[in-house]
């Protein structure tokens, strides 16, 4: 027999009813929706001013207009590629993408990922969506900061404990409105004219800073893709899945981190301590857009993170985490959303400083998960895991090459604010390329010690195959 966990309760299309189960199979009779339901579900949550935030930073950095335009479009590119690999396992295995990790991490070993995502997509993600619409209805409503990020909350994670379905028509409803006030905002602020600085090639540093800043944005998505798309039925073609979702996060970001950098060209400041960003952006618009605008940002917020809540405590489930209660999931996300307000409440005085070395961070540990699934999914050459996902074995390839690359790359290659690495002290030219080493580090690592445990693998298959 199988030893791959179903889900047990009614769901089916229902919206308004709390999802039952946690990280368990979905059952075919509950599979359905079409891939290209994808493209509004990770575009809407990239529709927010944590987007264009992203973008502005390049400027920041000291970067001409059209060295941040390469930058936010190399970024995304390489986040938007995660995405399509990883959104085909939803269809496949009809699991969160922390529980396919299994595969190269296993079981145990998968709590070092599975920890790390939900941290930083419950929590920290959480936090940094929630100020962007916190400070929005500040600016809208002139309330406190407390009251306003309280209530953005609240939203939040209510969308959040009910569930899949309703996410899924959250973003789905909200993306026109979002898409026709940030696209008119956009076309305002590209007319507005350019105090950039002359487009001069110096000091590659900045330009990889940014791209891994941007790509730590961007692939932040990646450890969620097949958690949205393993609702789709098992006869959903994969690669069409995987390529709505990539479309959607690699359009919108690119688009609107563009109108970022467009902004700080025509003269957009005010990203020091204790300053109000969002109202400064919106300063460049008429009044009546502007207030338009705050309200697309506070719903951006929530439809960001309504999937960092739900995803996070996917994650956190992953690590092993059992309860005697048929909504464990829905219960988890409520505790995520607590911890995410108080960080979110002291990140708030200093936004640019916080989100920038945060979007570091989340690329520190991405890029070797990354190489450690891409090596996996290479070495099998798409051969089911299905068989792997809730079986009680290891790999210890996944946990060496995860845990000795993040170690080598930020020790020697990080370069923020919080931490200089090694390397890039005496060679701080080269910026921040912790991201790429720690991918392609992690990746060689796990191909070269993977064959020690072909004989460990072959057997925990054949004695899942003598059971069937």
């Amino acid at each position: 027999m199988s030893n791959v966990e179903i889900r047990e309760g009614a769901y089916g299309e229902k919206v308004l009813a709390v999802e039952p189960g946690g990280i368990e199979a979905i059952p075919e009779s509950d599979r359905h929706g079409k891939a290209r339901d994808l493209f509004a579900l990770w575009s809407s949550p990239n529709l927010e001013f944590a987007t264009i935030y992203v973008g502005a930073l390049g400027m920041f950095f000291g970067l001409s207009f059209t060295q941040a335009v390469l930058g936010a479009i190399l970024g995304n590119a390489l986040g938007a590629l995660g995405s399509y690999f990883l959104t085909q396992d939803g269809p496949k295995y009809g699991v969160p993408q922390m529980v396919v990790g299994r595969s190269a991490f296993g079981k145990v070993g998968n709590i070092l990922p599975s920890f790390a995502n939900a941290g930083a997509s419950g929590i920290g993600w959480f936090a940094v969506n929630s100020v962007s619409g916190a400070f929005a209805l500040v600016t809208l409503t002139h309330w406190s900061t407390l009251l306003s990020l309280l209530l953005v909350v609240l939203v939040q994670v209510s969308i959040a404990f009910i569930g899949h379905n309703l996410v899924q028509q959250v973003e789905k409803y909200l993306m026109p409105y979002l898409v026709v006030v940030f696209g008119v905002a956009a076309i305002i602020v590209f007319t507005k004219p350019s105090v950039a600085s002359p487009e001069a090639w110096h000091l590659p540093g900045a330009f990889f800073l940014y791209v891994g800043a941007v790509y730590g944005y961007s692939a932040g998505w990646n450890p969620f893709s097949s958690d949205y798309s393993r609702y789709l039925p098992s006869s959903t073609d994969p690669k069409s899945a995987g390529r709505f979702a990539a479309l959607g996060l690699l359009v919108v970001p690119t688009i609107l981190e563009v109108v970022g950098i467009a902004a700080v060209s025509a003269g957009m400041h005010s990203y020091g301590a204790n300053s109000n960003p969002v109202g400064d952006f919106t300063n460049f618009l008429p009044g009546w857009l502007g207030k338009l605008v705050l309200l697309g940002i506070v719903l951006g917020s929530i439809c960001a993170n309504a999937l960092n809540i739900y995803s996070g405590s996917m994650s956190f489930l992953t690590m092993g985490i059992k309860l005697k209660t048929s909504h464990l999931r829905a219960f988890t996300s409520v505790l995520f959303g607590v911890g995410g307000f108080f960080l979110a409440h002291w990140a708030m005085g200093n936004p640019a400083n916080n989100l920038e070395n945060f979007l570091l961070v989340m690329s520190y540990w991405i890029g070797p998960w990354l190489g450690v699934i891409a090596a996996d999914k290479l070495i099998r050459r798409g051969r089911s895991v299905r068989h792997l996902l809730f079986a009680n074995r290891e790999n210890f390839a996944g946990p060496i090459a995860f845990v000795t690359s993040v170690t080598v790359a930020m020790y020697y290659f990080s370069n923020q604010t919080w931490y200089h690495g090694a390397y890039a002290k005496t060679h701080p030219h080269l910026g921040d390329i912790a991201f790429a080493v720690g991918f392609v580090l992690a990746f060689v690592i796990y191909y070269l010690l993977f064959p020690l445990g072909e004989k460990h693998e072959a057997i925990s298959q054949a004695a899942v195959e003598a059971g069937q």
